[in-house]
């Protein structure tokens, strides 16, 4: 077939381990810069360069400058639930890298996703929005239902101002780990952002993984059970 999207093309772009390397950094929705970027591909400074200009070109990537320094993230949501569908394909089918220690239990535990919650707590989380009718899924388009809309209102979210946004409010995420959906869209990245703004969790610097206070973790459980 000779007409129609280039696929090859973005598979190859994303296909090669050390940009792969770099992409899944990125996935923690932070901002690096080429030489943080280098180190995670296990690459040096000058071969980064070459890579990073290729996903650029490739609308794969966003370069900014800020005085003397360059900053790197992904191009846009699209990208990132790309990414994360094909880690959920990689760890359905096997292909895992080997991680030993308390990280890869912390990262299953709850981790971001570019700008989302991601992992068991996040995929409880939906669940239980699917189970109390807050969400439905129909057409595979996710929205609001009027319980819902109370409930994310409760928790002291402005869904009018998500909604004045070109972003979709709701979208749904297959979790690479635990094999099912979490929230995305605008209303995921701002439940995120009211969790941390409540001090119920922190992200690690280094890693994708988001730590919960003992306080946070009660109160995600109310969040997830609360009627």
């Amino acid at each position: 077939m000779k007409e129609g999207p280039d696929i090859a093309h973005i598979a190859s772009l994303i296909g090669d381990p050390a940009r792969a390397n770099m992409l899944t950094a990125l996935m923690a929705g932070k901002a690096l810069t080429p030489s943080e970027l280098a180190l995670e591909a296990g690459i040096t400074v000058q071969t980064v360069s070459s890579h990073l200009g290729k996903l650029e070109h490739g609308g794969l990537l966003r370069l900014r400058k800020q005085g003397r320094h360059k900053y790197v993230s992904l191009a846009n949501d699209d990208v990132a639930h790309v990414l994360e569908a094909l880690m959920g394909l990689a760890a359905g089918m096997g292909h895992l890298r080997t991680r030993t220690g308390p990280k890869n239990a912390a990262l299953r535990q709850a981790r971001v996703c570019y700008n989302h919650l991601a992992g068991d707590k996040a995929t409880r989380l939906f669940d239980s929005m699917m189970e109390r009718g807050f969400l439905s899924l129909s057409d595979e388009s996710l929205t609001l239902t009027p319980a819902g809309t109370r409930f994310v209102q409760d928790f002291g979210i402005d869904l009018a101002a998500l909604e004045a946004k070109r972003t979709p409010v709701c979208r749904e995420c297959l979790d690479w780990s635990e094999r099912r959906s979490h929230l995305a869209g605008s209303l995921g990245r701002a439940m995120l952002h009211r969790i941390e703004e409540l001090g119920w969790a922190t992200r690690d610097p280094k890693t994708r993984v988001v730590g919960f206070t003992p306080r946070g973790a009660v109160g995600l459980e109310d969040l997830i059970s609360r009627r």
